[in-house]
Order: C-alpha cells, then structure tokens, then sequence
C-alpha cells in the first residue's frame, strides 16, 4: 500500500523592499498654482523656460504634478512670476476670501511638502498672494537638504533653530547651526541649506521678506 506522499514546504515569498510613498496630491496642487499664476500673467511656457533656464518638458511636467520640484527651481519660479515662495503652496487664502486675514489657526496651516528632498514648510502667516512677509515652520528630515546647488531669489530671511542640527551656506562661508542659534542674509546671496544628522529632524522657524514681487 502506498503512503501519501508528503506535502511539500511551502516557499517563502522573498519580503518586498518598501518604496518610499509618493505624494501625488501635493504635486499636483503645486502644479496647478503655478500653471494658474503663469496664465494669469500670460506668460508661455516658452517665456517661463527662457527666464528660469528650465526645459520646456521640465515646466510642463511640474504643472501637470508629474514631477516633485526642488526648493530651488520653486524659488526660481516664484521670482520669474512676480511672487513669494508662499503663493506657490497650492492653499487658498481665507474661506471668505479675504486678503486681510490676521490670524492662522494651527490646523489650518497649509504645508509645501518636498517629499524627494526631505524638506517640508508649513505657512505660519495668512495665505495671500500679495503678503511680502512670510512666517514659516521648515522640517528637515535626517539628511535633507536643497541640493548641492546653490540658489538665488528675491528677498531676505531669517530664521531661529529651534530643535536639532542646520548646515547653512552663503556665498562661500559655511556654519553648523544648532537650537537656539539664528540668522539673517539676503536672499540674492547664494545659498544653500541641509540637515547633516542622519537620526534626527531639525526644525527652524524661517521668515521670508520679498522686496521686488507684487
């Protein structure tokens, strides 16, 4: 009499690598804002390329949310539009409409999230396309940073480190920034900024003033 044959061992799927999660969402409500402030301004995509030194497909893929922007070509396109980096965030201002507002509620505040870079700014002052001074919470998670680029806009800022590690670059000086410490540049001196820990966030409270949009 035969024995059953015995059940073979199931084999152990190989466990998936986790991709890091996109963020369509905030893509695409970027993109929308700017596509939205270039045709009010009647400003092609051709013009947009042509004062930013950004390709045409490049442009049209950011308007469409199918590529996530750096902080550096946002700011150069806040420039080229005749704005601050706020009016970039894809958020409203006040339900009522009002360009007055004088208060924003902490679960109100909208967010530009730079998924791909590890920086995230949340608009602390009221949502308006015609504020010059700007309030902001500005996360960077282990490791991030705005690219080994440096950049220019229009404007000045400042800011205070509240928790963790900043490195910040000017021109050709470098300082390591720590809770507590502070600072103020122009905006037209080039910069760069980056969180060199790689097990914790750093958090800086950061003001931007424009002088030229509006």
């Amino acid at each position: 009499m035969r024995r059953p044959a015995a059940a073979k061992p199931a084999k152990k799927r190989p466990a998936k690598v986790k991709a890091k999660p996109a963020e369509p969402a905030m893509d695409v409500a970027v993109g929308r804002r700017i596509r939205d402030l270039r045709r009010v301004r009647q400003f092609s995509l051709e013009t947009v390329a042509a004062c930013t030194e950004l390709s045409i497909g490049f442009l049209s893929q950011i308007e469409r949310g199918l590529s996530s922007p750096s902080l550096r070509v946002l700011a150069t396109l806040a420039d080229v539009l005749g704005v601050g980096i706020a009016a970039l965030f894809g958020a409203s201002p006040s339900a009522d409409g009002a360009s007055d507002q004088v208060v924003t509620r902490r679960l109100q505040r909208p967010e530009l999230k730079l998924w791909r870079t590890g920086v995230s700014k949340q608009l602390l002052s009221p949502a308006s396309s015609d504020n010059k001074l700007n309030l902001f919470l500005v996360h960077l998670e282990p490791g991030g940073s705005t690219g080994d680029e440096l950049y220019t806009h229009d404007g000045e800022e400042a800011g205070l480190v509240l928790e963790g590690e900043m490195m910040l670059t000017v021109d050709s000086q470098t300082w390591s920034l720590k809770t507590g410490d502070s600072f103020r540049f122009a905006s037209r001196r080039p910069h760069r900024f980056s969180n060199p820990a790689q097990d914790a966030k750093a958090v800086v409270l950061w003001v931007n003033c424009v002088t030229g949009a509006g």
